[in-house]
Order: structure tokens, then sequence, then C-alpha cells
């Protein structure tokens, strides 16, 4: 058995603040990104992390000018893979932000993964977070077309031969992360854990640099700590380059 991970753009968002990204760096600065999922191949039933946004709710209820070609509609983006969605039998939400988790109905016969502290959150989020988990009065959260089919687990689990999902909170308290197994390399899909390459390594003040929305920043700092002692390699979750690499075997 040899795992593949194709990201596959799912849309793109515009002129997103760059310290919303990376913690307190880049004031002045926007940045346009990808919305990334990725479909794991080669052990049985495909595996697919983050379904991305619905795009017709990203101007009225967000705010955020996004697109999204024909190509990039998730459906179509896994049946140009040769996967049917019907086919997919796991679909982990590395959070319940939307972005990140609106396109799990697409998926029918797919079990969703996703902590079960994530899911306390997103249901009763702070105020200042209920935009973000469509936590609204006028909304029915989009993971919430699918809650029926959801998975909730308590910490790490692998949930396919190959697949591991860890806990990485601080971003969201139950954020997690997809641990690959793939030939001779073990990549970590990290959520928002990191957004951008440059999160990663970090720049001379610190290392490495969190995203600028999170929930808990000391927990935050102890995922990252775990991440630096796994050993992957890190793919991030909002990089072009991601995109543009496509592939990770």
């Amino acid at each position: 058995m040899t795992l593949s991970i194709t990201a596959v753009s799912v849309g793109r968002a515009f002129g997103l603040p760059k310290p919303s990204l990376t913690y307190l760096r880049g004031w002045g600065e926007t940045l346009d990104i990808p919305l990334i999922m990725f479909v794991i191949q080669g052990g049985g039933a495909p595996v697919v992390v983050d379904t991305g946004a619905d795009l017709d709710r990203a101007a009225e209820h967000h705010g955020i000018r996004m697109e999204q070609t024909p190509e990039e509609r998730p459906e179509a983006a896994l049946r140009a893979l040769g996967v049917d969605p019907a086919e997919v039998g796991v679909v982990v939400n590395t959070h319940l932000h939307w972005d990140h988790s609106s396109n799990n109905h697409l998926f029918p016969n797919a079990r969703i993964v996703v902590q079960q502290r994530e899911i306390d959150y997103a249901s009763n989020p702070v105020p200042w977070h209920h935009r973000q988990f469509e936590h609204l009065p006028e909304l029915t959260a989009a993971w919430r077309r699918a809650e029926d089919r959801i998975d909730a687990i308590d910490g790490d689990a692998e949930v396919a031969p190959g697949v591991s999902v860890i806990t990485l909170p601080g971003h969201t308290p139950g954020s997690q992360g997809v641990v690959v197994a793939a030939g001779t390399t073990r990549y970590l899909l990290a959520g928002d854990c990191i957004d951008l390459y440059e999160n990663w390594p970090g720049d001379a003040e610190e290392e490495p640099i969190p995203s600028g929305i999170f929930t808990d920043i000391v927990a935050y700092e102890d995922s990252l700590k775990r991440i630096k002692k796994l050993g992957c390699e890190v793919i991030p979750s909002h990089d072009p380059l991601v995109v543009e690499r496509r592939e990770f075997r």
C-alpha cells in the first residue's frame, strides 16, 4: 500500500489581512489564499481532509470576497481525480470553521471525523467566534448539514490504514492534524495550526509563528512543540505553494 496526497483548490479568498495568518506580523499587507481540500488515495476508500467553504455565504455572512470556478467545486475536483464523492470513506475536518467544513454533505457515505471538543465549542463559541463557526441566528451552520454522520472522537486515532488524526488545540479547542504515511515520507496536514509555509520556520524573533486567529495561545504553543517532535513534513492549509506542488507522495 502506497498512499498519496493530492491538494486541490476548492476556491480562493482575496484581500485577507496578513496578521490574521501570521500573528502580529505583516501589518498593512493583504494576502490572497486558496481553500484547499486534500484527497488521500491508495489505501482503499479515499479519505478527504477538509471540504472548503460555501461560497454563496462568503460576502453576505462573512464579509470575504471569494471565487470558485466550476472545476473547483469539491465534487468536480474529486471527479477530476477519478473519484466519485460517494466512494469517499472518511472525511476529516481539521476544525469546524466554515471554510474547512461547509461541504461535508457532498460525501454521502463518509463518516466525518471531528474532535468532540470541537463540536462542543462550535455549538457554543464565545461571541467573537460566532461568525467563524456560523453560530448565527440567521444561519444553520453548514457543517450541520451532515451532522448525523459525524464520528466524534476524543484524542488521537487511526482513521484509515496509514492515516491518523492527532490533536493540535490552540487555533480552536478541537483542532487536529492528519498524519499520512506516504511512501518513505510522513506528512502532516496541519490544518490552520500552520496556515502558510512561512509560519513554520518563523523569523528571527520567533520560531514558529502561529496563526493570528486562536482560542488558546498557550495550548497553541504546546501543539507547535508537538509538531516539531513528529518529524513530519508539514503541509500548511492555505499556502498557494501547496496547490502549486499538488502531489505529495
